[in-house]
Parts: C-alpha cells; sequence; structure tokens
C-alpha cells in the first residue's frame, strides 16, 4: 500500500512475541541501497490508469501460473484493484480482463481485488483444477476462479461459490467501512491435503486462516478456522511503548503473505513494522524476522496536512527494510534452500533472505530493478511480487520474476500509472549469488 502519510496505531493489544535484538539505530531511508545489484526487466505489461477512463485500475500483485504442458504458454495472473484481473501471457500481453464484482446497491463500496494467489489440483466437481484466488477488498469476500488455458471464454472462469459470506465483515454497513479482506496467501496442507486462504484486514492486524471448500455444485466456498491478531503496539528497548504512526484510528495491517509449503510457514509482512515468521495454521508464537529502519521512531500524526511529524530518536529498526514492507514472495529450490524475498517499498529495493528457517532466514543481498532502456522502465514502489523458479520455455527458461511498478514511466505527473514487470530470473540470481 502506497500511503500520503505514515499511519498511528493506538491500539493497547498485547501478545507474547519472540522478537529478534534490537537491530543498529535507524538508517535514512535509501541508505546503503545504492550498492546493490541491478537488474533489468525484459518484458512490461500495458499500463493501468487510476482514473475514469482507465477504469479505475491500479496494479497491484501478481501470481504465476504455468502450463505443465505447454510452458510457454503460461499466464500471469494479476490484480488491479476496481479495475479487476488481468491475465497476462508471457510477452506480458493481455489475455483477459475480469471485472471487479459490483457492490449490492449503487451506494455500496465497488468491488476491489487486492491480491491473488494460486492453489493447485484442488479436487472440484469430480476433477482436479487449479485456481486463482483474489482478496476481494470492496466486498470482504474472496473471489476463486478456475484456470483452464482451453476454455473458451478466457483462461479464468469464476467458480465462487454465491453464498460465500463475508470474511471479516457483519453486515453491509461495516463492510463500507472497508476495514475488509486484504492481503492473501493460499497453502495446502500436504499432511491433509487441505487447502486453505490466509487473509489479512486493512487498517487492522488481524490474520485469518480460512478452508477452502468444494460444493457440490463445482463451486468454491470458504470457512474460518481461527484468527490471530499481531501486535500494534511494541516494547522497546529503552522500556517504552512505540506504536507506528497512522492515521487516529487504524493500526499496523499486514498485506504482503507467502507460505512456505515444505515447512508450513507463513511470513507476512507488517507494513509499517517488519516481517514475521509464524506457523501457517496460525498456532504458536510469531516471531519478527527483521524490523524496518523506521521502527521505533516516534511520530505524531497532524490532521491539517493528514501526515506524519518525526519526532526526535533515531529508533530501534533494521538496515534492509524502508516501510513499507510490501509484496514477500518464496523462490524455492528442489534441495530445499531459496530465498524469501520482500520488496522494500520506501526506497525501491528488494531483500533478500535464506529461505532455511534453521538458519535463522540470514539475509543474503539484495537488488534493484531499474530500467533496461528508455522505453522500458525498472520497478518503483513494489506493492506486489511473485517468483516461479520453474523453466517457462523460450521466453524464460530460468524461471520468472513479476514485479509491481508503483509509477510506471512516462506518466502525466497527476494520474497514477502502473504495470508489472517481467524479469528473468537468471539474472536475479546473478545478482543475488554475486
Amino acid at each position: 500500500m502506497r500511503h500520503p502519510f505514515r499511519r498511528l496505531a493506538v491500539s493497547a493489544l498485547t501478545l507474547a512475541v519472540a522478537a529478534l535484538p534490537a537491530g543498529p539505530a535507524l538508517a535514512r531511508p535509501g541508505h546503503g541501497a545504492a550498492a546493490l545489484p541491478a537488474v533489468h526487466p525484459r518484458a512490461e505489461t500495458a499500463p493501468l490508469t487510476d482514473d475514469e477512463a482507465g477504469g479505475n485500475a491500479d496494479a497491484d500483485d501478481p501470481a504465476i501460473w504455468r502450463n505443465a504442458a505447454q510452458p510457454d504458454r503460461s499466464l500471469v495472473v494479476a490484480t488491479a484493484k476496481e479495475g479487476g484481473l488481468r491475465v497476462y501471457d508471457l510477452d506480458a500481453r493481455l489475455v483477459q480482463s475480469i471485472a471487479a464484482p459490483a457492490g449490492p446497491t449503487p451506494d455500496a463500496a465497488p468491488g476491489r481485488f487486492n491480491n491473488v494467489d494460486l492453489v493447485q489440483g484442488m479436487k472440484l466437481g469430480g476433477h482436479r483444477a487449479d485456481l486463482a484466488v483474489t482478496t476481494d477488498r470492496g466486498n470482504d469476500r474472496l473471489r476463486v476462479y478456475r484456470i483452464d488455458p482451453a476454455a473458451p471464454g478466457g483462461p479464468l472462469t469464476d467458480v465462487t461459490d454465491p453464498a460465500a459470506a463475508p470474511v471479516f465483515s457483519a453486515g453491509q454497513a461495516e463492510i463500507d467501512e472497508q476495514r475488509t479482506a486484504y492481503g492473501l496467501a493460499t497453502w495446502t496442507d500436504r499432511a491433509t491435503g487441505r487447502s486453505y486462504a490466509l487473509v489479512s484486514r486493512r487498517e487492522r492486524t488481524t490474520l485469518a486462516l480460512l478452508e477452502l471448500t468444494a460444493t457440490a455444485a463445482g463451486r468454491v466456498g470458504y470457512r474460518e478456522v481461527r484468527t490471530l491478531d499481531l501486535p500494534s503496539a511494541f516494547r522497546l528497548p529503552d522500556g517504552t511503548s512505540w506504536s507506528p504512526c497512522a492515521e487516529p484510528g487504524e493500526l499496523p495491517q499486514v498485506e504482503g503473505m507467502v507460505v512456505d509449503p515444505d515447512n508450513g510457514v507463513l511470513y507476512a509482512g507488517q507494513e509499517d513494522v517488519g516481517i514475521w515468521r509464524l506457523r501457517a495454521d496460525l498456532t504458536g508464537t510469531p516471531r519478527l524476522l527483521d524490523k524496518v529502519r523506521e521502527y521505533g521512531v516516534p511520530g505524531t500524526y497532524d490532521e491539517s496536512t493528514e501526515e506524519c511529524v518525526a519526532g526526535a530518536g533515531p529508533g530501534y529498526g533494521g538496515t534492509r527494510l524502508t516501510a513499507d514492507v510490501e509484496g514477500l514472495t518464496l523462490l524455492q529450490e528442489d534441495d530445499g534452500d531459496g530465498y524469501l524475498l520482500a520488496s522494500s517499498q520506501g526506497d525501491d529495493t528488494f531483500a533478500a533472505y535464506d529461505r532455511e528457517t534453521g538458519e535463522g532466514n540470514e539475509y543474503e543481498g539484495g537488488f534493484r530493478v531499474t530500467a533496461a532502456s528508455a522505453t522500458l522502465d525498472g520497478s518503483e514502489e513494489c506493492d506486489g511480487a511473485a517468483v516461479l523458479n520453474r523453466p517457462l520455455g523460450s521466453r524464460y527458461p530460468n524461471g520468472l520474476l513479476v514485479v509491481q511498478d508503483g509509477h510506471d514511466a512516462p506518466g502525466d505527473g497527476e494520474t497514477a500509472v502502473t504495470d508489472f514487470k517481467f524479469v528473468d530470473l537468471g539474472d536475479v540470481r546473478d545478482a543475488l549469488d554475486g
């Protein structure tokens, strides 16, 4: 999420957390980032514009679906907020556009697709199906689409159970307040074969575990298993309590999330705090893996400017992430190695952490996605990211990284223009291994 202001968390919620030791004093945004290696995109999607003419479309979060039979025909499914879903081929060309559902009345909040993830091989209507699951923030629901590249109307078909209830809200009045389903990660428990969606709540610290359920009619619904609230206030080494600065009433939300399927570990990015590691079944004690640079910096919200004024003190943050911490994605290797990649939105970089929890998810390096040419720019203020370490035909034999670009160039300077960049994963590996 991109904010015009920092948010003030005022909750007195408490939660026992096993946090890592405090990092060094706060570094300035971008500190050290210039030394990071750069990778360049190979392609970009057509720009999306967040205005009436452009359908209020705003690029946010991608997912990569591999066509096992024809890897060259693999797809990227991406959210465009009020603009719904976009489906692209590996040349970043538009294949399908799906509108977000309207609200139940003209005065209700409109549909708004925030995050998307995939489920593979779920039993549906007597067959196994791959699914794209997205959070409809506007209607506080999950929307589910079956993926079939041979389908006559396009590769995605809506299979959402029409009886699916709101994820967090008790009724339409609460939905219209938009403290609704926000971030998303899917997970299939290898021990049981059951598939789940982990969903965060906008402007709250709540995470919900929802089991995806198939109906006799071949539709997909969900049921809540449990919820967990992450902290909104933190005890600092000097004995004081700190909450990230925000508009009154807002708590430090989570958006970017990913689950490691090998061990059932969930990584969750609390935007103004850092990256949490916890069990995907939402039991046990969360652990704060790394902190944003701004962690512990005091701030006061100014109603007149809708911005926060930083107070004295450098804080107790880390050195690798500048708020917001956003898109999280997992670069998996067959031997269990790999990286957790995180978008450091505040300084336009990406941080890589060792996937192995036994070694404490050590920081392994970082990179930037910068312009490939005068007409193919890089990624700034990245919201969502997705990586797939599998060969995707002749275009991406080394795998693919897709990142959102929050400032596509050239823009008109007034309308928000966004898109998605496609990066050869081999270039990312070279940057991290170099």
